[in-house]
């Protein structure tokens, strides 16, 4: 288990809402810390990781590309994990996703909390 602090980031909101980006604001910033950050995607935040969804989306006009913040947590250590149930009933596979999503359910995402995880939900 790593000594750095932990971050758990649950979006629960899709495309057209202002909260997702600051979720993945947030999530980028935990990075910036040195926070061990993870993602975790229910509901209707699933949409974020989807292949081309992301990279026209620009909520907030003073954020990042959302697809620029998406990649950061990817190429910068982090965790996206995207709820497998949320998914299909999308009628989503793991493939429709961008490279680096992990479909991983509640259990893998309470497995941080327990190892101490701050959680944050937007």
């Amino acid at each position: 288990m790593s000594d750095k602090k932990k971050l758990v980031v649950v979006v629960t909101n899709g495309l057209d809402n202002e909260r997702s980006s600051v979720a993945w604001s947030v999530a980028n910033g935990g990075i910036a810390s040195d926070f061990e950050v993870t993602m975790f995607l229910v509901s209707s935040g699933v949409d974020w990781v989807r292949k081309g969804a992301a990279d026209a989306a620009r909520l907030n006009p003073l954020d990042p590309p959302a697809r620029e913040m998406i990649d950061g947590i990817i190429n910068n250590g982090g965790t996206i994990m995207c709820c497998p149930p949320c998914a299909k009933v999308r009628g989503y596979d793991q493939e429709d996703f961008i490279d680096g999503v992990q479909f991983a359910g509640s259990v893998a995402m309470l497995e941080k909390v327990r190892q101490g995880a701050t959680t944050l939900s937007f």
